[in-house]
């Protein structure tokens, strides 16, 4: 499969549009298979004169990231699904799998393809959810931190101790906003560690609360209404305890 990218060029460094070519080569790309068979695409890539003065970059190529990134020889999709097998299955598993797909690559590709997407530099998080997770479960428990804005996991600390938390919050100052639970470690951790953000609790937990205290409720109604009900049934039944007595007595009698 062959193609050819745009007919004009956009300098990466100044923004300025040329139309002035400069020269062509050919790249090919390794893309997902087909029926089992491999899929290269080929590219006639452009390379264009940038016609400002000012820009210290005299030429560029066609760059289309979203196919794939420069001097890659696979697609941004396979390399995803690279990524991906390498962290559920691990390298040499991946590489099996892989091969039954009709992708074939080693492992050490799958392995470089996890530490480089191990190695892109996240962006600040504003926005964090701070929680508990158990290592193993009712014996060893640690803390998790996520990024609620882009929702991915920013680190996992070993424990859930303040000392641990608070070190971690001031490592981290443009935290603006804790959600947390009501767990009172998490909330010393936060006032210490980060005294500028402010501190929310969760939506689950906010619900979880909210359901424990309407079954509460519930329940002290349902008490309530049954030792009434038995009350009343209690009061409606016939005194056959009097009239036996009263049979039996003078005053019946009179």
């Amino acid at each position: 499969m062959s193609g050819r990218l745009a007919p004009n060029g956009i300098c990466p460094e100044c923004g300025a549009l040329s139309r002035q070519r400069h020269g062509w080569r050919r790249r090919r790309i390794e893309d997902f298979p087909a029926q089992g068979q491999a899929v290269w695409i080929e590219l006639r890539v452009c390379r264009w004169r940038c016609l400002n003065s000012d820009c210290y970059r005299r030429t560029f190529s066609d760059c289309k990231a979203e196919v794939a990134p420069p001097y890659a020889r696979r697609t941004s999709r396979q390399a995803q699904l690279l990524g991906h097998m390498a962290h559920a299955a691990g390298g040499t598993p991946a590489e099996r799998l892989l091969r039954r797909l009709g992708i074939r690559v080693s492992d050490d590709p799958i392995l470089r393809q996890l530490l480089r997407a191990a190695q892109v530099v996240q962006p600040r998080a504003r926005i964090i959810g701070i929680d508990d997770w158990s290592w193993r479960k009712s014996q060893n428990y640690g803390t998790i931190i996520i990024d609620l804005e882009r929702r991915v996991v920013i680190d996992v600390l070993e424990d859930r101790d303040v000392v641990t938390c608070t070190d971690w919050l001031r490592r981290h100052p443009e935290v603006e906003v804790i959600s947390r639970d009501r767990c009172g470690l998490y909330a010393q951790a936060a006032r210490q560690g980060a005294p500028q953000a402010e501190q929310v609790a969760d939506r689950f937990h906010i619900v979880q609360n909210l359901r424990m205290a309407i079954e509460e409720q519930m329940n002290l109604h349902g008490r309530a209404t049954g030792s009434v009900r038995r009350r009343m049934i209690w009061n409606k039944r016939p005194n056959l305890g009097a009239r036996g007595s009263g049979s039996s007595g003078s005053g019946y009698a009179a």
